[in-house]
């Protein structure tokens, strides 16, 4: 893993996997994923972070996977 920096300002998680140039992008949400030419994924970013990984997100996300 190449970098992961957090931004106060617009409250997002980047998370840098490679260093190669960024071709496009797919939106799922809070989520954005940024790859390469060859479809490598390059960056992970993550919007509204405090509130994705809230300790209520988090419970409810494990009590949704628990049988």
């Amino acid at each position: 893993m190449k970098k992961i920096s957090y931004s106060q300002d617009v409250d997002a998680l980047l998370v840098e996997l490679s260093n190669e140039p960024i071709s496009y992008a797919e939106d799922d949400g809070q989520v954005i994923l940024h790859y390469s030419d060859h479809e490598k994924l390059v960056l992970i970013e993550i919007l509204d972070f405090k509130k994705f990984f809230s300790a209520d997100a988090v419970l409810a996300k494990v009590s949704d996977s628990e049988p």
